[in-house]
């Protein structure tokens, strides 16, 4: 990919114009239905990886396709020729990546998967698993998640006026007992 495309995606700050632009250009080896890619930075070698069906991708998510050891292991004096390392990632369906998660090369997620937020991923994810964590590891199911999100969704709340974010506060000070 060039540089200009990475800086011209860079540059637009609505992750829906830029996920568009993402699944018309091919920038990934696939992208399935209902894709979501909000990071602005797009990864070094992306034809390397591969989203299925349903997938959303927070901000500041690093895709990490290659390793540069290298560069230091051919400096040594060790008459070896260490070449350069890169491995695919395969993410499955139904997958959320949350904020500034790092994934490592040569992993798959499984489908029904949610991997927390600040999690490093060197190994691969099981199907129906939260993860979470530096290295990531299975903290919870999929479908128990999915039950308990159930129980905080009486009531669709987003800051689109004062009074929705008036509600966010209000059910913050209950929950946290602050009066």
């Amino acid at each position: 990919m060039k540089y200009s495309t990475k800086i011209k995606l860079y540059m637009i700050s609505n992750a829906d114009k830029r996920t568009k632009i993402i699944t018309k250009k091919k920038l990934f080896k696939s992208v399935g239905n209902n894709f979501f890619f909000q990071p602005r930075i797009i990864p070094d070698e992306p034809k390397l990886i591969s989203f299925g069906n349903n997938v959303v991708v927070a901000s500041g998510v690093t895709f990490v396709t290659h390793d540069v050891i290298d560069k230091v292991l051919n400096k040594m004096q060790n008459n070896f020729n260490y070449n350069y390392y890169c491995s695919p990632i395969l993410i499955g369906d139904n997958v959320f990546i949350g904020c500034n998660v790092t994934i490592l090369p040569n992993v798959k997620i499984g489908n029904n998967v949610i991997i927390a937020a600040g999690s490093i991923v060197n190994k691969d994810v099981p199907d129906n698993s939260v993860v979470g964590g530096n290295p990531a590891k299975v903290v919870g199911n999929f479908n128990e998640y999915v039950e308990s999100r159930k129980k905080i969704n009486d009531e669709i709340l987003y800051p689109s006026n004062d009074n929705a974010t008036n509600k966010i506060w209000e059910r913050f000070y209950n929950e946290k007992g602050i009066k």
